[in-house]
Parts: structure tokens; C-alpha cells; sequence
């Protein structure tokens, strides 16, 4: 299996803001639920979102930077 390959800038998607938010509230998704809503696995990969200790996707101190970022 390859390296997988990231263009140099990330342009997030709507829903993928919305999750972030969503995770930035304090609401842990679980990964059933991260599928069932289409959470997307960029968010996982660039390192956005992680698993916690309960296993579930909890957003990463990357992940407030870019909503600060998208809504400057």
C-alpha cells in the first residue's frame, strides 16, 4: 500500500465544517455514526479529528484552527 498523497491546501467542504462544529460543541460522534452521517475521512487523515479514549471522533486543537481560520 502507497503513501497516500495531500494537495498542499485543504479547502474544507460545508458538511465538514458542520462536523467540526458539531465536535467543537462537545458532541463525540461515534465512527457507526461518523459513516451514517458521512463524516469525512480527509478530516480523520489531515489529522482535524481523532479518536478519543472512549473510541470515538473527537475534533484536534488542528481541527479549532481551521474553523477559526474559515471564519475569519
Amino acid at each position: 500500500m502507497g503513501t497516500v498523497y495531500h494537495a498542499p491546501h485543504f479547502d474544507p467542504t460545508v458538511d465538514e465544517l458542520e462536523a467540526l462544529k458539531q465536535l467543537e460543541l462537545g458532541r463525540a460522534i461515534s465512527v457507526p455514526e461518523a459513516l451514517t452521517h458521512h463524516l469525512s475521512g480527509r478530516l480523520y487523515e489531515r489529522g482535524y479529528v481523532a479518536k478519543n479514549q472512549a473510541g470515538d471522533l473527537a475534533i484536534t486543537d488542528t481541527g479549532r484552527q481551521l474553523i477559526r481560520r474559515q471564519e475569519s
